[in-house]
């Protein structure tokens, strides 16, 4: 047993540190990169849905995220109701809105 504490004392130490900095830098660039091609490009486009999503008014055609197709007959603070069918009003949240679309577009489908 008294051997392998001889071997632990003999060996030498590690490589030098090296630049304290280089992990730093390295840490504060990837996030930089996550930063500019994942997060902010992300914020834009919420706060662009979040100005369209204000903006719909009476009589706007829209799609929702589900996919469907119609036109706003009430607006309400934060609810709307969609006009999807002849006779058929649906109720849903402002933010279920993924894009207005121009006007006559559900007539020429």
């Amino acid at each position: 047993m008294g051997f392998f504490i001889s071997d632990a004392y003999a060996q030498t130490g590690g490589a030098g540190g090296g630049a304290p900095y280089g992990d730093i830098m390295f840490l504060v660039l990837l996030f930089a990169v996550f930063y500019f091609l994942l997060i902010r490009p992300q914020q834009k486009r919420a706060k662009e849905h979040k100005k369209m999503v204000e903006a719909v008014a009476k009589g706007d055609e829209v799609v929702t995220n589900g996919g469907v197709l119609g036109k706003i007959v009430e607006v309400g603070d934060t609810f709307l109701t969609l006009n999807i069918a002849e006779g058929v009003d649906v109720k849903l949240q402002r933010s279920s809105v993924a894009a207005t679309l121009p006007k006559g577009t559900i007539k020429s489908t």
